[in-house]
Parts: C-alpha cells; sequence; structure tokens
C-alpha cells in the first residue's frame, strides 16, 4: 500500500507536551526574583507526507530543536505576562520552523498566590 500525498488543508502534527523550565516572569519583584517552574504544551501543523515516506529527519521537525528553543527563550527572556510569553514562542517557533500553525499553552506550576492552589496559563493559535 502506497501513501500518496496528503490532500490539501491537512491537519497533520508534531507535538510536544510538559516542555518544562525555570522562569522569572512575572508582574511582581516576588515572581521576578523568586522564579517559578513553567510547562508549554506545543502542537505544529505542516505536511508530515516527506517524513512519512522517506523515513528522514530531514524532511520534518526535529522536535528536541523546538523544546530548546522554547527552553531557551523562557529562561533568557523575562516578562511580565503568561501571554506575552506565549506570544514570544509562537513567533519564534513559526519564524524557524516550516509549520503553518503553531497552538501553544504555557502554564505557570509554582505561582506563589498566597492562598491559592491553582496552575494558571494561556492559550494561543497562530498561523502564518
Amino acid at each position: 500500500m502506497s501513501v500518496g500525498p496528503s490532500p490539501r488543508g491537512s491537519s497533520d502534527t508534531i507535538f510536544l507536551e510538559n516542555v518544562n523550565f525555570f522562569g522569572h516572569h512575572g508582574v511582581t519583584k516576588a515572581q521576578q526574583t523568586v522564579g517559578a517552574w513553567f510547562s508549554v504544551d506545543v502542537t505544529l501543523t505542516l505536511d508530515l507526507t516527506p517524513a512519512s515516506l522517506s523515513d528522514d529527519l530531514r524532511a520534518t521537525v526535529d522536535y528536541e530543536e523546538v523544546a530548546r528553543r522554547i527552553v531557551e527563550i523562557g529562561t533568557k527572556e523575562r516578562v511580565n505576562l503568561l501571554e506575552r510569553l506565549a506570544g514570544l514562542l509562537a513567533e519564534a517557533l513559526l519564524r524557524e520552523f516550516p509549520a503553518r500553525e503553531v497552538r501553544l499553552r504555557v502554564r505557570k506550576l509554582t505561582p506563589p498566590m498566597e492562598g491559592l492552589h491553582a496552575v494558571p496559563g494561556v492559550e494561543i493559535t497562530r498561523r502564518r
């Protein structure tokens, strides 16, 4: 059985869940100084037909490189809002990888919220 090219508008995806890093993002001085653990889930939409036919890493997106970029941006940049962090990540991934669409969930796993136990987050989708 041969696999032909994927149909127009195909929705092949590569995803990574729980890319974790420690960062100093937040509005308050305490959040910026103490820091927190963050977790990112990312889905890249692209045509995976070339990789499925060739079994060649060069025909797809290397998810290890995606994870490295997420950690690099998350640990080197400092922003106030999760929304800004998600936007920076989405912009970089669309610029650096051949995805038509990037969907990101960014969560602050250890937020210093007095008396509250919750995991805040944002989800964004960006397209070319």
